[in-house]
C-alpha cells in the first residue's frame, strides 16, 4: 500500500509530531510505501519529497508580506495545494493520513484529495474541529466549553489564544469560514481519536461526526528504542519527574507547590515560558529538592523516566493521550495523572499510578505521601503492571495492525461510493 502522510511540522516538535513520524517508520517496517508531505522548516529532518514541501510561515515572521502570507496561509494555503497536486500526480497514493496541518497546510488540501479520488483519514491530535482555541481552554487559562461547538465568537471574548484578541479573531474567523467551506466532516472519510474522551468530545458538540468512521486508538510507542536504556536502575528510592512544557496548562505551578511541602526530590525536564517564574518560586520557598535540569531527549531523557520512581502528568487541560504516559509505562516507570480530560483512562487506580484532583495542590501532595508508603515489593508490582499496560495497549503491533485494518475499510467504502 502506498500511504500519504501529512503534517504541518517534519521534525518532532511535540507529541502529534512523534506520533506522525512513528507512524512512518512503522509503516516502512512493514513494507509499506510512505510519501510525507509537510512544511519547509530548518528544523525539518531530511525527506525525500521535500522538495514538494511549501514554505513554512508562521504569523511572528519578520516583514509585513510575510505576515499577510502566514494569515492567508492559515485560512487557505494556494501553495499547498500547487505542491501536493504535483506530489499526487507523481506518487498516486492509495490513501491520505492527516495529523496536524489546521494554520499552516490548511484545509485547503481537501479539494486536490478529492480531484484524484485520494481517501482521507485524520487523527485528531487536539480539539481544533470543535474548538477554535483547540484546547477548551480561555484567556484566563481555565476551561473552557462555552462556545459549545457552534457559539464560537465567544473565543474572542473569551480571548482563547493566550490571551490574544488578534489571534483569538483569527482563530474564530477560520473556524466559521472552514465549516462554512470545507467543513471536516464533509471531506474527511474516517477520523481517528486518540482517547475515548476526545471521541464523545467532538461527539457531543458536533454530532456529525456520527456519520462518518470514528475510532478511539491510543498512541502507540516502539518498545524497542525505550528498552535500549538501563534497566538495572533501582527506583524505589529515587525521584520523582516530571517532562513536558513549563506551561500553565501542564500544571507544573500546581506541582511545584505540592512538591514544595516535601523533602522528597523532584527532577523536573523541560523549558517553557514559566521557567523563569518556577524558578524563583523555588528560590523563594528554599525548595532544595526541586532540581531544573531544562531540555533533554532520546537516550538521556529516557534515562532519567526510567530511572525516576514516578512520573507526574499534572495537566489542568484536556490531554488527550500523553505520550509522556505512554512512554513512562513503557520503561516501567507508574505515574501520577491529573483526573481530567484522557488521563484517568489510562491510569489504573493503584495498579500503573495514581490519579487526584487537576489543580489541587493539597490532594496531589497527599499523593505524593502514598507514594512514598507504599512497600517495596507493592512498587515493583506496579512498575510490572504499567510494562503489562504499555505492551497490550500501546504496543506497536497492535496497533499496526488496527491501522492497516482501518486503512483497508477506509479504501473500501470510498471506492463503493464513488
Amino acid at each position: 500500500m502506498k500511504i500519504l502522510l501529512i503534517d504541518n511540522f517534519f521534525y518532532r516538535r511535540g507529541g502529534a509530531e512523534v506520533v506522525f513520524l512513528n507512524t512512518g517508520e512503522l509503516l516502512k517496517a512493514h513494507g509499506h510505501d510512505v510519501i510525507y508531505f509537510s512544511q519547509k522548516w530548518d528544523e525539518n529532518i531530511e525527506c525525500e519529497s521535500s522538495d514538494y514541501f511549501p514554505e513554512g510561515v508562521g504569523t511572528k515572521s519578520q516583514g509585513v508580506l510575510n505576515k499577510l502570507k502566514a494569515i492567508r496561509n492559515y485560512f487557505y494555503n494556494p501553495e499547498a495545494v500547487e505542491k501536493l497536486e504535483l506530489l499526487i500526480k507523481k506518487e498516486r497514493p492509495d490513501i491520505a493520513h492527516i495529523h496536524l496541518f489546521w494554520g499552516g497546510i490548511s484545509p485547503s488540501i481537501f479539494k486536490v484529495l478529492k480531484k484524484y479520488k485520494v481517501p482521507i483519514v485524520h487523527t485528531a491530535h487536539d480539539y481544533r474541529m470543535v474548538c477554535p482555541g483547540y484546547a477548551f481552554k480561555n484567556g484566563s487559562n481555565e476551561v473552557c466549553e462555552d462556545c459549545k461547538g457552534k457559539k464560537f465568537y465567544l473565543c474572542i471574548k473569551n480571548r482563547c489564544s493566550k490571551g490574544s484578541l488578534v489571534m483569538s479573531t483569527l482563530m474564530t474567523a477560520e473556524m466559521y469560514m472552514r465549516n462554512m467551506f470545507l467543513n471536516p466532516v464533509d471531506n474527511i472519510d474516517t477520523f481517528m481519536f486518540v482517547s475515548n474522551f476526545s471521541h464523545n468530545k467532538h461527539l457531543q458538540y458536533q454530532p456529525r461526526f456520527s456519520e462518518k468512521r470514528c475510532v478511539t486508538m491510543y498512541n502507540f510507542q516502539d518498545a524497542a528504542v525505550l528498552n535500549e536504556v538501563d534497566d538495572s536502575i533501582d527506583t524505589f528510592d529515587s525521584y520523582f519527574l516530571f517532562y513536558g512544557r513549563l506551561s500553565y496548562e501542564k500544571g507544573i505551578k500546581t506541582l511545584i507547590e505540592a512538591f514544595s511541602t516535601k523533602k522528597v526530590p523532584l527532577k523536573i525536564v523541560g523549558t517553557g515560558p514559566l521557567e523563569g517564574e518556577l524558578k524563583q518560586f523555588c528560590k523563594e520557598k528554599g525548595c532544595d529538592n526541586i532540581e531544573f535540569l531544562g531540555f533533554k531527549t532520546g537516550k538521556e531523557l529516557f534515562h532519567l523516566v526510567r530511572g525516576a520512581k514516578f512520573v507526574c502528568v499534572p495537566s489542568e487541560c484536556y490531554e488527550n493521550n500523553p505520550m509522556t504516559i505512554i512512554e513512562s509505562y513503557t520503561l516501567r516507570t507508574p505515574v501520577i495523572g491529573a483526573n481530567l480530560g484522557g488521563i484517568p483512562e489510562i491510569i489504573d487506580e493503584g495498579k500503573t499510578g495514581y490519579k487526584f484532583e487537576s489543580g489541587n495542590a493539597d490532594e496531589l501532595a497527599k499523593v505524593i505521601d502514598r507514594c512514598n508508603a507504599i512497600s517495596e515489593n507493592e512498587y515493583y508490582v506496579m512498575k510490572e503492571s504499567a510494562k503489562r499496560f504499555a505492551d497490550e495497549k500501546f504496543g506497536k503491533e497492535y496497533y499496526y495492525n488496527r491501522l492497516i485494518e482501518l486503512y483497508n475499510k477506509t479504501i473500501s467504502d470510498y471506492k463503493a461510493t464513488k
